[in-house]
């Protein structure tokens, strides 16, 4: 069963990023945008992590998690501010916050505190093995490398989700539009062009096994074919 997390955030773009990050690790995100929304929200629902923003409208973020803990005194909390100054962080810890990250925040940090806190809840996520074999290659998506004889190719974020998200649909015909959605979160033409380009970087980093291949399916999308 996949972990629940309550994420509150009023910050849209900032919002999108980290809900997709959460969401591509196997959780299942419950989001609100206020403070008031997620307090009409906690009263019925457990959930078994909470990411909570301070600065939010309506209800602040430090007040949410008081009214969180008369529900639930064991659920983590995690806050997320711009705020740095150690009073802050304090605060947040004495009223009942488990911890504490300021932004702008590394994703990666971010990731490993929520599935440290759900392991201690014996909650950890879903995940691929840390390596993932692939023909000839190696692929590690957590530390973001593919290696082949020993030479290690450092990949991006997003390179990894791609070629993660292929993998976990080998063999089959994934449309375009599932892959921008997944991926970069909506089906736009001009982010189809940036796929395309992932798409031809990926195909450059594994052309040394010629039993990998992202082949074209016209007009519909691609089929990633790899030995087993």
């Amino acid at each position: 069963m996949k972990a629940h997390l309550l994420y509150v955030e009023d910050d849209a773009s900032l919002s999108f990023v980290t809900r997709d990050n959460l969401e591509l690790n196997g959780y299942q995100i419950t989001c609100c945008a206020d403070g008031k929304e997620a307090m009409d929200l906690i009263k019925n629902q457990r959930f078994d992590l909470c990411i909570l923003d301070v600065m939010l409208p309506e209800v602040d973020g430090f007040t949410l998690a008081k009214e969180i803990r008369k529900y639930d005194g064991e659920v983590p909390i995690l806050f997320l501010s711009a705020k740095s100054l150690k009073e802050d962080r304090l605060e947040g810890l004495r009223i009942g916050g488990d911890d504490y990250l300021t932004k702008p925040y590394s994703i990666e940090e971010l990731l490993l505190k929520v599935e440290i806190f759900l392991r201690r809840r014996h909650m950890v996520a879903p995940q691929m093995p840390k390596m993932s074999r692939i023909g000839k290659y190696l692929f590690d998506y957590t530390n973001l490398t593919l290696e082949q004889n020993g030479e290690i190719r450092r990949l991006t974020q997003r390179e990894a989700d791609l070629l993660r998200y292929l993998m976990s649909n080998r063999g089959q015909v994934i449309r375009r539009s599932a892959i921008l959605e997944q991926i970069w979160g909506e089906d736009d033409y001009f982010l189809g062009r940036s796929l395309d380009v992932f798409i031809s970087r990926l195909r450059k980093y594994l052309q040394k096994d010629e039993g990998i291949k992202i082949e074209n399916v016209h007009g519909i999308g691609f089929q990633f074919v790899c030995p087993e």
